[in-house]
């Protein structure tokens, strides 16, 4: 239908006699009242804080009006709240709302050096934009872009948020390691075409342990889908051997991670594995009667049917040693569909449809964690042009990531949201109206009556106020 639109009002559809005009002159309104909880979830585990502390600040402290914490935590809470670019803030920066998240002491914004800039609590667009743009070599010297993210307290702080998560040292840990494409739309350093994924790309390398983020690595797409994987898990698993010393440690990948490299780096470490192995013709011919058998039952009982059956094996060149493969001989309707496993773990440990069936297809959740993140929490927002800046950009995004995560752990255990995922969670419980008024002694945030989600608010307000800070 036709709208009548002006700078104040906006005209609608009329309801019987009575017109229905729409105007911007609420006052302070925020759309984002919910992320209130995402506040508390920083307080008790302080992920944005130790995030910030992965910069070192050149700039001048009195000529500053926020400071990196501020800033980091703006960009962070932003993305988790769905707002994928840097050009949503300069509507953001007037937010009292997502100033009280940031921890600006006055977030009405009137403290601002610039007469410019008062009303406008937080940084905008440009501000951010230096953030992520600043150089390696960065320093005193330059003129704007003074903030110098340190990539490896980074990769630590994910290992370090891992371990402090677990109120008890596992017996067990399986590290998921998967490649996923970042496909890119201009001329960004690193580009390169991918085969597979039929378009320029990134090949990011991540590593999981359930719901927890270990490594976003963004890598270039012309490269093995397992390189460098050896090197991040050296650095992973060493940190997480500093504290739990006699955990067991699997690590679980599909074929594109069966490399010699890195079998044989898990068996120097004692590290164990399961991963998936390509089919070749002489593995086919090895389980040729498992085939056979499978394809008897199919056609006897009309249902897919699998035989497993384990054996050692050695490649002809690339293995040093023979290893433990597990078959599936599995025939289905379209015809015949064999699978294979090779791992460190023994028979004993693990009988072969127990280790294929419940232990190695179960790394599948790790894919929808990537989707999670990748989808809802914009890690695929890699448009600037250089690869550092936008491995600054994942980093962004899987700080988001590890929040919601530890809000998901911290407060939606036992709920009907346990299993929530990103966008979910933001739905139902950041996204409430709610109107700001800041006095001289208090915030007042006066929530929309009419929200849905209500009772269960307050449930998770009360378990996560309850966790000690």
């Amino acid at each position: 239908m036709k709208t009548e639109c002006n700078a104040k009002r906006v005209k609608f559809q009329g309801l019987d006699r009575r017109e229905v005009i729409g105007q911007f002159d609420g006052g302070m309104i925020t759309s984002d009242a919910g992320a209130l909880l995402l506040r508390e979830t920083e307080r008790r585990t302080g992920i944005l804080k130790s995030f910030s502390q992965c910069f070192t600040d050149f700039r001048d402290p009195e000529r500053i009006d926020h400071t990196v914490l501020q800033l980091a935590s703006q960009r962070v809470y932003g993305l988790a709240l769905g707002y994928e670019d840097l050009n949503d803030h300069d509507r953001l920066r007037h937010d009292q709302l997502l100033a009280v998240l940031c921890g600006k002491p006055d977030p009405t914004g009137e403290d601002r050096n610039n007469p410019n800039d008062k009303g406008k609590p937080l940084a905008g667009k440009s501000t951010l934009n230096r953030l992520e743009l600043t150089r390696a070599d960065a320093n005193k010297k330059n003129r704007y872009k003074k903030i110098v993210v340190h990539d490896e307290k980074i990769d630590d702080l994910f290992v370090d948020v891992f371990v402090n998560s677990h109120g008890k040292i596992p017996q067990r840990i399986i590290l998921d390691v998967d490649a996923t494409d970042d496909p890119l739309h201009g001329h960004q350093e690193g580009r390169f075409f991918h085969g597979y994924y039929k378009a320029y790309c990134y090949l990011p390398l991540y590593i999981f342990c359930e719901d927890h983020l270990l490594c976003a690595r963004l890598r270039p797409a012309g490269i093995d889908g397992a390189a460098g994987t050896v090197e991040e898990l050296d650095r992973i698993v060493k940190r997480i051997r500093a504290g739990w010393p006699e955990v067991q440690i699997i690590i679980r990948g599909d074929s594109g991670f069966c490399r010699e490299q890195i079998m044989a780096w898990c068996e120097k470490e004692h590290v164990d594995f399961v991963l998936g192995l390509a089919k070749n013709s002489r593995l086919n011919r090895i389980i040729e009667q498992d085939v056979v058998e499978a394809e008897f039952k199919y056609r006897t009982s009309g249902r897919a049917s699998r035989i497993y059956n384990d054996f050692e094996y050695q490649t002809r060149k690339s293995w040093s040693r023979s290893r433990r493969v597990i078959s599936k001989a599995e025939y289905l309707p379209r015809g015949a569909n064999p699978r294979y496993v090779v791992t460190s773990l023994s028979p004993q440990e693990a009988s072969a449809d127990v280790l294929y069936e419940k232990l190695y297809c179960a790394r599948g959740d790790m894919e929808n964690r990537i989707k999670e993140q990748q989808l809802y929490l914009f890690a695929d927002r890699t448009s600037t042009a250089k690869m550092r800046s936008n491995q600054l950009r994942l980093y962004f995004s899987s700080i988001a990531y590890l929040l919601l995560s530890s809000f998901r752990r911290l407060a939606l255990t036992g709920t009907s949201m346990a299993k929530a995922q990103c966008h979910t969670i933001r739905e139902k419980l950041f996204k409430i109206g709610a109107k700001v008024k800041v006095t001289v002694r208090k915030v007042w945030v006066s929530l929309a009556e009419s929200y849905p989600n209500r009772d269960l608010f307050l449930k998770i307000h009360e378990k996560l106020t309850t966790i000690p800070v």
